[in-house]
């Protein structure tokens, strides 16, 4: 049976969120229905808003969120009514070749799992179907969504604070842990002192590296970096970065990690690097500005540069023990959120994501 929800939905883009109607549909054979407490604002929804990058309207943006279950498919398993749970953007299959080696960030079969049902999970008041992001639409009172999207959670976890685990901290952590593999005592810098930037920085402290150098452009976030585990800060306005950077490792950084997104970033990180060292890009590249690299150092110092979606997340292991970490006050995310907002005030949460002054936005969208 289907249930009518408040839902901020993007109409236009670039454009705002409104606030609207939308109908639900029940949960089919594999599905969950949750009703959302928290979803976390990510820049990735902001360049759908901004038209940064193309989107096709109308869609329900929102992809980190936590909740309670309300109801599952007759196939669900591992979930149950009442529990807390919290989103990921990786939905995966689990059958493919990908899903089999443990890469569950590479799934071949993302999509299907959203769009192989007899009907769309939304519609609008007019009856046109309303796409959910990535499968999961969390600015909503509900979400209809495949169970490999979703984990389980404690219920002694907060969840506002659950709310930013399925994307920012999965995806900042995952690049140092799994992507990266920092090692104890290496030197690390950090370019972008966001939700993803600041949960990398937590990362390399928590994996014991001997030096992580964060750089930013706001003195705020340099300096609330320090207290997340940045060893060394540089504002990449006062000086420049790359040098500092250089000089603080003695040469080069042994790894470096890009979350910003821009071709400028990306190859700072790189030139960052000292001999041998990896460059990590988390942030999201337009695929309209082209990366510039020298490959004299490519095959003479062996410097190589890689991706990491979602942090090479597997993220019903990672996701448990990232909320051990919390738990055990090693590992800081109530810190992480400097703004909580209504559903019906998320663009001005958006307004302050874009401001640059924000580390991450929640969004309060329903209660207990």
């Amino acid at each position: 049976m289907a249930a009518v929800i408040d839902a901020a939905v993007l109409n236009v883009a670039p454009g705002a969120l409104d606030i609207e109607k939308l109908e639900l549909d029940a949960p089919g054979p594999e599905e969950v229905l949750v009703r959302v407490i928290n979803a976390g604002l990510c820049h990735s929804d902001l360049h759908e808003i901004n038209g940064t990058f193309a989107t096709t309207p109308p869609i329900l943006l929102g992809h980190e969120a936590s909740g309670v279950v309300e109801a599952v498919g007759s196939n669900v398993t591992g979930l149950r009514p009442g529990d807390h749970v919290v989103t990921c953007l990786s939905v995966f299959c689990g059958r493919c070749r990908y899903c089999t080696n443990g890469q569950l960030t590479l799934c071949e079969n993302r999509d299907s799992l959203s769009h192989d049902r007899p009907r769309p999970r939304l519609r609008n008041a007019a009856g046109v179907p309303v796409r959910p992001t990535a499968g999961i639409g969390a600015f909503a009172q509900a979400m209809v969504v495949h169970q490999n999207a979703l984990v389980a959670i404690p219920s002694e976890m907060p969840l506002a604070t659950a709310s930013i685990l399925g994307c920012a901290v999965t995806t900042g952590l995952g690049a140092v842990f799994r992507s990266a593999r920092v090692q104890p005592g290496s030197s690390v810098a950090v370019i972008g002192t966001g939700g993803i930037g600041t949960a990398a920085i937590q990362g390399a402290k928590i994996a014991g590296a001997a030096q992580v150098v964060a750089v930013d452009i706001v003195p705020e976030k340099l300096r609330a970096a320090s207290r997340f585990g940045a060893t060394h800060t540089v504002n990449a306005r006062e000086a420049d970065a790359v040098e500092a950077v250089r000089e603080l490792t003695r040469g080069g950084a042994d790894f470096t990690f890009e979350a910003v997104g821009s071709s400028r970033t990306v190859e700072q990180a790189f030139a960052m690097l000292g001999p041998g060292g990896l460059a990590t890009v988390v942030g999201m590249v337009p695929d309209t500005a082209p990366i510039s690299i020298k490959g004299s150092e490519l095959y003479l110092q062996e410097k190589r540069l890689q991706g990491s979606f979602m942090g090479s997340n597997q993220f019903r292991v990672d996701v448990p023990r990232y909320i051990d970490l919390y738990l055990q006050g090693r590992l800081l995310l109530d810190e992480m959120v400097s703004q909580r907002v209504t559903l019906h005030g998320i663009n001005d949460g958006f307004k302050a994501m874009s401001s640059g002054s924000a580390t991450r936005v929640v969004a309060d969208v329903g209660w207990l």
